[in-house]
């Protein structure tokens, strides 16, 4: 008998690490709707047609998503995301090497880029 009572602990011992384990890879993860807000807004920065502006300096569109999406993934490994608002505040606003904030020049004038991704996330939730 103390040999199953043994082994029925160790098999709960086990079972337990292994939900727990679970549970954080879950909590690790960007929940579906969250990756698909930010990858919308990746895809509007991309498509946008303006200059994203870093430290002093004009990017394309498309090199200004490929660096936002290096920030993102940086921070999805830090498991800092947890919602498209942080996607925005901590890897679209400012520079992270500097703290100067970034710019976004389009046809109809500049605004921080913080600003312009927070009006398309409601515009694109309004959907």
């Amino acid at each position: 008998m103390q040999a199953f009572n043994s082994g029925w602990g160790q098999w709960r011992l086990g079972a337990a690490a292994g939900l727990l384990l679970v549970m954080g890879a879950a909590q690790a993860e960007v929940a579906p709707p969250v990756r698909a807000e930010i990858t919308g807004l990746l895809d509007f920065v991309e498509h946008s047609g303006c200059q994203f502006v870093r430290n002093g300096t004009a990017y394309p569109a498309p090199q200004a998503r490929e660096h936002l999406q290096k920030k993102l993934t940086y921070l999805e490994g830090k498991k800092r995301i947890n919602s498209a608002e942080d996607f925005i505040e901590l890897a679209a606003t400012q520079s992270s090497m500097s703290g100067k904030p970034y710019q976004v020049r389009c046809p109809t004038g500049s605004q921080p880029a913080g600003t312009w991704l927070n009006t398309e996330l409601h515009r694109q939730r309004a959907q």
